[in-house]
């Protein structure tokens, strides 16, 4: 009589297109992402169109950069794409999905890389089209002010793109708060407080190398990376990018060290 022994199951190899897909599918099933992207693109677009349907030439805002006047609204969209960042990891550690999470990628680390990655893409995308829709759509009330121009107009393309980038890794900024603080109030007040409110109370100090320092500040790079012009005493947007990029950087190796050396 022959035995013949089951054949062992098969076992699923855990690769990174497997945690792409789970974490591209986590953030695509979670109310919070649709609201505030949606939130963030109708905040920039509704700003836009209200600067642009309001502007007059010859009043205050002569002197205001054409893409920084049209996008305006951006700026304070970043709070809420700062926010989703942020919910990105943070909001796991909160519902203890996090534990699940790090159970089917125990190595962790890949989790972090690719939660960042699929929400810089996300955002870049969102942030870019968001960007040329409004300022297209701003151009309409400009026309025949002194703050008409076209996409071809030296910096203009630049800007836009420049900007979409800046927010993008402002978001990566409060992404990699959010994955070291594990906590989504904690990391919003870090966020806010660190790259809005600090800036403001260092820029009070009377020295001048505190103030060439605060050039290369998240919120400081993200605003030259906005204008299609150059801002007088600001650093270059190439230099401005690179400043941004390290910071983004510094967050997410804090966060990388964390996760490495800390239980879940």
């Amino acid at each position: 009589m022959t035995l013949h022994r089951a054949a062992p199951p098969a076992v699923a190899l855990l690769t990174p297109t497997h945690v792409l897909r789970s974490e591209w599918h986590k953030l695509w099933t979670v109310r919070s992402t649709w609201i505030t992207l949606l939130s963030a693109s109708l905040l920039t677009l509704g700003i836009g169109i209200t600067m642009g349907a309001t502007y007059e030439s010859g009043g205050g805002d002569g002197d205001v950069d054409t893409v920084v006047l049209s996008l305006i609204g951006l700026q304070f969209a970043h709070v809420a794409l700062g926010v989703l960042g942020i919910l990105v990891i943070a909001g796991e550690y909160s519902t203890g999905m996090i534990r699940a999470t790090m159970t089917a990628v125990p190595r962790r680390l890949p989790v972090l890389w690719t939660k960042a990655a699929v929400y810089a893409a996300v955002t870049l995308v969102v942030t870019t089209a968001t960007a040329f829709v409004t300022f297209a759509a701003a151009q309409v009330f400009f026309d025949g002010t002194d703050q008409e121009a076209a996409f071809g107009d030296p910096g203009v393309l630049r800007a836009l793109v420049g900007s979409s980038a800046g927010v993008t890794l402002l978001g990566i900024v409060a992404l990699g708060l959010g994955a070291l603080l594990r906590s989504v109030p904690g990391a919003i007040g870090a966020f806010v407080g660190g790259v809005m409110v600090l800036p403001e109370v260092i820029g009070m100090l009377p020295y001048d190398i505190v103030h060439d320092a605060l050039e290369y500040f998240p919120d400081s790079a993200a605003t030259v990376l906005l204008s299609a012009t150059p801002v007088p005493g600001a650093p270059s947007p190439s230099a401005a990018l690179l400043a941004l990029v390290l910071w983004a950087a510094a967050a997410l190796g804090a966060a990388a060290l964390r996760l490495r050396r800390s239980d879940v």
